[in-house]
């Protein structure tokens, strides 16, 4: 059931750049002989919709605090995205997996990835200089355009590092959340530290 890994490889890589994912899929089964993808992805219209909206994220994605505007308005289009390929990637293959568990799962993985990619771009906004963003979204095209391409031809080592990839940015969430409120805590407590010693001294209270 090689299906199975692609649909949860597709939904991963949708929740980091959908448009990305559609785009590839269209090209390996248009060009590149891939059985796996369904037709609809391979029409031109779609093809040329899907690029075009890659390229708007590709530049979107890598300005501070645009990204996470961007990220806010693709909360619903991601993982819609991850099940609708799901789906289609399903009806390609009768008798493997449902249509609606496939759906299920593109959309869940999908929903996944959108939130660790979100929360680490939030976690990363926090510093002042934009180079991590560029690096970071640069490391996030490259990932789904070299997982979606080694799952067409190794499904399953393909999941396989998606699935790594979701544990590691779990645990990059949960380091970057505990930072940032270490942080905010300490910046409390020095703004708490000021404002008693600017306070002024009641009479009679200094040192005799």
């Amino acid at each position: 059931m090689g299906i199975v890994p692609l649909i949860f490889t597709s939904g991963w890589a949708s929740g980091i750049n959908a448009y990305a994912v559609v785009m590839l899929l269209g090209l390996f089964g248009r060009f590149g002989g891939a059985d796996s993808v369904p037709p609809v992805l391979e029409r031109t219209d779609v093809l040329i919709a899907a690029s075009v909206l890659f390229l708007c994220e590709a530049v979107a994605d890598k300005i501070p605090y645009v990204d996470t505007v961007w990220d806010a308005i693709h909360t619903v289009i991601r993982p819609i995205a991850g099940a609708t390929v799901g789906a289609l990637l399903a009806s390609q293959h009768p008798g493997s997996l449902g249509e609606v568990a496939a759906g299920a799962m593109g959309g869940t993985t999908a929903l996944v990835s959108h939130g660790i990619k979100a929360s680490l771009r939030m976690a990363v906004n926090t510093s002042p200089e934009p180079a991590s963003n560029i690096i970071l979204s640069l490391a996030e095209d490259l990932s789904v355009a070299g997982l979606v391409t080694l799952a067409i031809f190794h499904p399953w080592f393909a999941a396989s590092i998606a699935a790594t990839l979701v544990v590691i940015g779990a645990v990059l969430v949960w380091f970057a959340i505990s930072r940032i409120r270490r942080f905010r805590q300490h910046r409390r407590e020095r703004k708490t530290q000021r404002a008693q010693r600017s306070a002024p001294q009641p009479v009679g209270a200094g040192p005799y």
